[in-house]
């Protein structure tokens, strides 16, 4: 007999729930208590996310950006239908208060529909920084693709919109003129897409990123490009050559891990099927079996188990160490599902160097997300129709 995580986790406190379904309330619950209820050091309506800089692991910094809010708005949409009638008011609830976070982080310098991972109203480049503040404007990023992406459908944009975007996108790609000078050389002249929306930024693949991406265009429906057909080329090859599972941080830049690269791949490919990538889900789904059997921290083996649920397979029982309280074992800050690195932005070999030894890289702890993503594996079980 399987068991899912949470009712693992229950067992060994020798607590009594009802079912899923009540657990899946009190994470919701729980969701909605770290929620900003007032503006403050984060804005009203969006979910806290902080940063620690790896190279001192000094102390974490409130970082105020629009990502983790979308990427809660978004998934909730996504699987609010697997929650009863008091779940989805209280899912209705989260998202009404997102929407108003998100203009805040919209391009205004031309006024379009992109976004940046920080303000646009108030620039910072790593808000509560200290002396780094003190390049905000000249030094801000630009928008990038996948909080663009991310934002427009957790807002459920209006399709002329996606499509409006989806245009721009094509003029941010490795192309004749901007050729990327941190990758494989064999990936060189593949003109998938970027990272970023920034003439002046170097050009920037990461796996993840694409999949977000070419969600975003099945999504809403979009005429494939030639971008989108070389970003597909590209994670496919990823993948056969297995750069995915021995060269992670070089292949995803932004998100670093495998279960976290096997977790977008398996969330693109349950949106529609892609036959050419439906070709490598029995290698995906051993790699996914693989890295569950050595994964030690609790949200991998989670992130990992939805990634085989996606993909209609039956995960493996998950293997717990006692914990104190169902919160320490969900929001443990040795998760990480996002890191922001200057080595993405440096050439070879520099970007290797600067990305193995930590300088300049922050990991990012988001202890409503990590909720969040419990709450998606237990709506993925319902889904599978598997009861525990």
């Amino acid at each position: 007999m399987r068991y899912s995580p949470i009712f693992i986790y229950l067992f060994l406190s020798n607590a009594i729930l009802a079912n899923d379904s009540l657990v899946m309330s009190k994470l919701l619950n729980r969701i909605g208590d770290l929620q900003q209820k007032q503006h403050g050091v984060f804005p009203k309506g969006s979910i806290p996310s902080y940063r620690l800089y790896a190279f001192n692991k000094d102390r974490y910094k409130a970082d105020i950006n629009p990502f983790f809010t979308g990427l809660i708005a978004f998934t909730l949409e996504d699987i609010k239908s697997e929650f009863s009638p008091a779940q989805q008011l209280q899912a209705k609830i989260i998202l009404a208060n997102s929407m108003e976070v998100f203009p805040k982080f919209k391009n205004r310098k031309y006024d379009r529909n992109t976004y940046n991972y920080w303000a646009t109203d108030t620039p910072k480049i790593f808000p509560n920084a200290g002396w780094l503040n003190w390049f905000d404007k000249q030094q801000a990023l630009p928008d990038d693709l996948d909080d663009t992406v991310i934002l427009l459908m957790a807002q459920k944009k209006a399709d002329s919109v996606a499509k409006e975007v989806h245009q721009l996108m094509q003029a941010y790609t490795n192309n004749e003129k901007k050729k990327i000078n941190n990758t494989f050389p064999e990936y060189q002249n593949i003109g998938a897409y970027s990272t970023w929306f920034g003439k002046k930024m170097p050009i920037d693949f990461d796996i993840c990123v694409l999949t977000n991406i070419l969600y975003f265009v099945e999504f809403y429906n979009l005429k494939w490009t030639a971008a989108d057909s070389a970003s597909l080329y590209l994670i496919e090859n990823i993948i056969e050559t297995r750069k995915h599972i021995n060269n992670a941080n070089y292949v995803s830049p932004h998100y670093v891990s495998l279960p976290n690269i096997l977790y977008h791949l398996s969330r693109l490919m349950s949106l529609k099927t892609i036959p050419s990538l439906e070709k490598l889900k029995p290698q995906l789904i051993q790699d996914a079996r693989k890295a569950l059997e050595t994964a030690t921290n609790f949200m991998d083996q989670v992130i990992l188990s939805t990634a085989l649920l996606r993909w209609n397979a039956i995960p493996p029982k998950i293997i717990l160490n006692n914990a104190d309280a169902l919160e320490e074992l969900i929001e443990n800050e040795a998760f990480c599902f996002f890191i922001a690195s200057f080595a993405s932005m440096f050439p070879d070999p520099l970007k290797k160097w600067v990305g193995n030894i930590g300088v300049g890289t922050f990991y990012y702890y988001c202890p409503a997300y990590n909720n969040l993503l419990v709450l998606e594996n237990l709506a993925w079980c319902n889904r599978r129709n598997l009861r525990y």
